[in-house]
């Protein structure tokens, strides 16, 4: 099997952006938000829960900012996806638009770890950042082991071609609702990024409760979206 260029990276948490979530499942009505300015925000979210209080006290905090020029390169073996087509549902969980795979969608390994995909979503602009700069739309795929461990695939976007995978979704998207809506089968291996060059680090949910011990992948290559998918996307959500 081809091995993977693996880029370690470890740095404090990097200030939010406009809109971030985090990978876990939430309920729809929430006390918290993502504007920056009123007290229940990113910068407030531990004073809202005290289960909450490792969000803006913890050292292990997501998104980060990933700085090329202090990653360290190594080559790794351990890194290997096999994801396959399963049934689906699409909802709105009001921050973010979620597809969420009901059957065997398959699995990545991490380091002799079996994590099995649940869902993915989006978020505009992206959370995690390369040497400052914050891309247009960011993808997260959620994974969970038996141990009921996180690791996440993130996959930036910039403007340009339309994204495959939103082709495919986009009249769901622009009618998707609060109750899950059946899909059918869908193939998650459309979402279509390379796995030769990451980002990997441990960190965090990135919405309240915080928790920490997420092992994050962010994907190098940036990929493409639409004008037309990406306002698609920002006009099914409610902030």
């Amino acid at each position: 099997m081809r091995s993977a260029v693996e880029e370690r990276w470890f740095y404090p948490r990097w200030k939010r952006g406009v809109s971030s979530d985090g990978p876990d499942k939430r309920p729809l009505a929430e006390p918290y938000t993502y504007d920056q300015n009123p007290e229940n925000g990113p910068e407030g979210w531990s004073k809202l829960d005290h289960q909450w209080k490792i969000c803006n006290h913890g050292k292990l905090q997501s998104p980060i900012d990933l700085t090329r020029g202090r990653v360290s390169r190594v080559h790794d073996e351990a890194w290997k996806i096999h994801h396959k087509p399963a049934e689906t549902v699409i909802m709105s969980r009001g921050h973010d638009i979620m597809v969420s795979w009901k059957g065997d969608a398959g699995k990545m390994m991490i380091d002799h770890t079996e994590f099995k995909l649940v869902q993915c979503h989006w978020h505009s602009p992206s959370e995690h950042t390369i040497n400052r700069t914050r891309y247009d739309m960011e993808l997260h795929m959620v994974h969970t082991s038996a141990q009921s461990q996180t690791a996440v695939i993130a996959v930036l976007y910039k403007l340009g071609r339309p994204n495959e995978f939103l082709t495919t979704l986009q009249n769901e998207i622009k009618t998707v609702g609060k109750e899950e809506k059946k899909l059918g089968i869908v193939d998650p291996r459309t979402i279509g990024f390379h796995t030769d060059k990451f980002y990997r680090y441990v960190g965090s949910l990135t919405a309240p409760p915080c928790t920490e011990g997420v092992i994050w992948t962010v994907v190098k290559k940036v990929n493409t979206v639409s004008m037309e998918q990406l306002a698609a996307l920002r006009e099914a959500v409610d902030d």
